[in-house]
């Protein structure tokens, strides 16, 4: 019989192992098919234009920093400070501008509130090419051709039905039970949402203010026909690399990967919150 002072061995808990997961390999691979081609960039980026043009990608080659320097000498300061700046501005106007009329349309619905919808919506069915000619006959006639300021006017036009709708959904999820506590306590329609409702939604903000800077940044057909030099933006100025005699591949890659870079890296910094904004009110 064991006595009571006689100690057990005790049983290690087993241990659970993975299973191969196929569709988790299946993901990765994907992901790495849809990663190569920015990998490619960049690494295409420190080639010389002798080994980014040949018939059989060369993998190893002394890397230089020719092609930046060739694409700083060009002036591609300028199209980065015209591109932030324009896609900076009109980002902070469309939130100033959207976030007011997604809450009229959401916790403090309007008359007719889908018609309104509709019509933020609509803006966005008529195709760019076919408002080009009026827009550029307005620009022209009121001075603003080459200029930045019409490029954020007509980029806070682009971002706003989407920026609408899309914190509409977000303002949605808050319950309308909140304001009502606030107000009972006193608060002020402005201090309820400045510090009750603009908390709960600040991962849709940041999320809504991300792809507006995404659109804003990549937008090619309006800067391409109303800028010339002055108020020339990264998309535009990449187009310079493409000559009569060809492709210059690596300045090319050069100055994608540097138009590029501000994107990745405000996507990186906002991840949390565009995460949690992307997902907001999908688990209940």
């Amino acid at each position: 019989m064991m006595s009571t002072t006689e100690t057990r061995t005790p049983v290690k808990p087993k241990v659970k192992r993975r299973r191969f997961q196929p569709w988790g390999a299946v993901a990765w691979i994907v992901g790495l098919g849809f990663f190569f081609p920015v990998f490619w960039m960049v690494l295409t980026a420190f080639k010389q234009e002798v080994d980014a043009y040949t018939t059989t990608p060369k993998v190893f080659f002394v890397p230089t920093l020719d092609q930046f320097k060739a694409v700083f000498d060009q002036g591609v300061g300028t199209a980065l400070l015209n591109s932030a700046f324009a896609t900076g501005v009109s980002t902070v106007l469309v939130l100033l501008l959207g976030v007011p009329a997604a809450f009229a349309l959401s916790l403090r619905p309007v008359r007719k509130t889908q018609d309104v919808l509709f019509f933020f919506i609509s803006t966005k069915m008529l195709p760019v090419v076919a408002v080009i000619i009026p827009l550029y006959v307005i620009v022209s006639n009121i001075g603003l051709l080459d200029n930045i300021w019409a490029l954020i006017v007509l980029y806070t036009a682009m971002n706003l039905p989407i920026a609408v709708w899309m914190m509409r959904s977000f303002f949605l999820e808050v319950p309308g039970e909140l304001l009502e506590a606030a107000s009972l306590d006193g608060a002020s329609t402005w201090r309820s949402v400045r510090e009750v409702i603009l908390p709960l939604v600040s991962p849709g903000i940041a999320a809504t203010a991300l792809i507006c800077v995404i659109f804003a940044w990549n937008e090619f057909f309006f800067a391409v026909n109303l800028t010339a030099v002055q108020a020339q933006t990264m998309p535009v100025f990449m187009v310079g690399f493409i000559a009569g005699q060809g492709l210059y591949w690596a300045k090319l890659c050069a100055a994608a990967t540097m138009a590029a870079l501000p994107v990745v890296l405000a996507g990186w910094i906002a991840q949390n919150k565009l995460v949690r904004g992307l997902s907001f009110g999908a688990i209940k």
